[in-house]
């Protein structure tokens, strides 16, 4: 497989986006909605999908199930920037609910994302290409034997040569402090981390981003670059003592399921060009407002 200068590890899973819904229905009852789709997903097949779809040279190393829905998942994806690994039994469905406000929510079952092995991960590890190449560990928080992996996952990857960012999501049993905890360590360790302005509120468990943010810089260090995304707002990246924002154009929006992912991919590969922090922040917006205001889906000019 060409090397590639940026490596995609975590989930990978079968998306059914439904909406638009005002309400949520009562239950027993029945709605109608006008749009639904079924695509690859997940935070780590979204970001993947985003590299191609721009074009980017990118490796994913990533499981499915063995039923038909993994072989569907599968073919969604070019085979030639894919790493397999094929697990038996079910294949992990979400199901994605998007309100009128464009904001959604989530319904995922366990599937083969409950049974991913970190250890087939380590195997197929590879050294990076050149210092400027990036790894990026997505949706652990969905993957048991990932989050408690993660960190020597992350030491594996440095010591290939990666500079490593995590985008663990949203913990599915809530911000315990153990999971703060956990985090914390994830950040000590990783180059970057690459979360949304609720994700960072929960984690610090702070009043405000602003004081969030601050909280986080301050354990994980000058030299960890904390980027916030935020939505509508474009993003913020805070990297020893500098802030540097990005904002994002108006556009009306089809669905935001990715958005985030699709920020990663271009902010990234923007890194990975050896662009500066504020350019690729602005490539990571302009990218992800683009792709949730197309159907189908663009992520280039």
């Amino acid at each position: 497989m060409k090397a590639a200068s940026i490596l995609v590890i975590g989930n990978v899973n079968v998306d059914l986006v439904l909406g638009k819904i005002d309400d949520w229905p009562d239950f027993g009852t029945e709605i109608v909605v006008d749009h639904s789709e079924m695509r690859a997903g997940g935070s780590a097949g979204n970001t993947a999908l985003a590299l191609g779809g721009m074009g980017i040279g990118h490796r994913l190393i990533a499981a499915t199930g063995d039923d038909v829905f993994g072989a569907w998942l599968r073919d969604a994806f070019d085979e030639e920037t894919c790493d397999w690994i094929v697990s038996p039994g079910a294949t992990t469905v979400t199901v994605g609910i998007v309100h009128a406000d464009a904001d959604r929510a989530f319904f995922t079952t366990p599937g083969h994302l409950m049974r991913a092995d970190t250890r087939m991960v380590m195997r197929r590890l590879t050294k990076a290409p050149h210092s400027h190449a990036w790894a990026i560990i997505a949706g652990g928080f969905l993957m048991p034997d990932l989050m408690q992996n993660t960190t020597g996952l992350i030491d594996a990857l440095k010591g290939l040569g990666w500079q490593v960012a995590i985008d663990p999501g949203w913990p599915p049993d809530g911000w315990s402090q153990a999971v703060r905890s956990m985090m914390r360590q994830w950040l000590a360790t990783a180059d970057a981390s690459l979360l949304n302005e609720d994700e960072v509120v929960q984690l610090a468990d702070a009043q405000s981003v602003e004081a969030a943010a601050e909280e986080i810089v301050a354990r994980a260090g000058a030299d960890h670059l904390l980027v916030l995304k935020r939505g509508p707002d474009g993003a913020r990246a805070h990297h020893r003592g500098a802030i540097r924002e990005a904002t994002a154009p108006e556009v009306e929006v089809i669905d935001t399921v990715g958005a985030g992912d699709t920020f990663n991919a271009a902010f990234l590969a923007a890194l990975a060009n050896g662009d500066d922090v504020a350019t690729a922040l602005a490539r990571g917006v302009r990218t992800a407002s683009r792709a949730i205001s197309t159907s189908p889906r663009r992520y280039g000019d």
